[in-house]
């Protein structure tokens, strides 16, 4: 699947690539949400954090958002897992129907919230990088 991304976002991947020296592979621009979410490759989230944080604090500053970073993986239900943290994930369940696909997210009662999020913020991140990685057409949470 390709990933079309605009010269904003664009941007924003080049410059935390160069803050950070790791390989960003997709970067998310939240409409309700002041925050830079960005996909690092497998291996590189250490590398993407840096120590302290530091990488995430200069981002934060010369962005003026809130930093997210989420290593990639190539299996959908640790992807979808990682999305969802800090919510504590029972288990993810892949179905697929009628051309389509779709994440049964197993989510602890008390972390509903959580993967939910403020105006169903979390859960529309969730929705949209598991599309773009993983062609899971929705995501349900129970």
């Amino acid at each position: 699947m390709v990933i079309k991304l605009s010269a904003e976002q664009l941007e924003y991947m080049a410059m935390y690539e160069k803050i950070s020296g790791a390989s960003v592979i997709d970067c998310v621009l939240p409409e309700k949400a002041n925050r830079v979410v960005f996909v690092v490759r497998r291996g590189d989230i250490s590398m993407a954090i840096g120590k302290g944080g530091m990488n995430v604090k200069k981002a934060r500053s010369r962005f003026g958002r809130d930093i997210e970073i989420i290593e990639y993986n190539d299996d959908p239900g640790e992807f979808i897992t990682k999305l969802a943290s800090p919510a504590r994930i029972q288990g993810v369940r892949i179905v697929e129907g009628s051309g389509k696909r779709t994440a049964y997210v197993n989510v602890h009662p008390q972390d509903r919230g959580i993967a939910i999020g403020k105006e169903g913020s979390t859960i529309n991140k969730i929705k949209e990088l598991s599309r773009r990685h993983h062609k899971i057409d929705n995501v349900v949470i129970v």
